[in-house]
């Protein structure tokens, strides 16, 4: 068995040493970030997550709010599930639509479309499994503006997903969502990089 991969106290630097670089560190986080940045359609934007991306999330938010060692606890079990455990991807799926009016309705017509999530790697599919931390579908049938997934690969599609050959495709199979996007070589690249060797 595997060492959970996990964010811990002494991963973190003093705000004092975070305030110093954090200009720095901000940009190597874009620049990181930018091939983990996936639309989907119009309005679904999947953020895929790992152990950089959470290290420096927790960081800003302690950096922002200045909590002190509670904040620390609550941002470390916040944001510790979402760190990739080397058979699986994780996301922030976002929707990301401005007008709120135009908002509700959409969501309210996307009721568990984050059951519907996929990466697709030639005949295989693998689907997105939500955080359940939170009920995410109001009574109504409104669906949350994000939600926290995680697709998990059984070891034969991680080699798939390597292999040069491999068009990988992320979309929704949801009735009034419908829409997919192929993967770039370089988010394919990075994406892989969160799978265990």
């Amino acid at each position: 068995m595997t060492t959970p991969k996990t964010l811990t106290k002494n991963d973190l630097m003093s705000l004092d040493d975070y305030a110093a670089v954090r200009d720095e560190l901000r940009r190597a986080n874009v620049a990181l970030k930018k091939p983990r940045r996936i639309a989907v359609g119009p309005d679904a934007t999947f953020y895929f997550e790992n152990h950089a991306t959470m290290k420096q999330q927790v960081l800003e938010m302690l950096y922002i709010e200045k909590g002190g060692d509670e904040q620390v606890e609550d941002e470390l079990q916040a944001y510790n599930p979402m760190i990739p455990q080397g058979q699986e991807l994780t996301a922030t799926l976002m929707f990301e639509i401005n007008d709120e009016v135009r908002r509700g309705q959409v969501l309210r017509q996307l009721t568990d479309v984050e059951l519907t999530a996929y990466v697709q790697l030639g005949d295989d599919k693998v689907f997105a499994k939500p955080e359940q931390e939170v009920e995410r579908t109001a009574p109504d049938g409104k669906t949350s503006s994000v939600h926290f997934l995680h697709f998990p690969f059984p070891a034969e599609l991680i080699a798939k997903f390597g292999a040069p050959d491999t068009q990988i495709v992320l979309g929704f199979g949801h009735e009034n969502y419908t829409h997919m996007t192929v993967l770039t070589a370089e988010s394919k690249a990075s994406l892989l990089a969160d799978f265990d060797a």
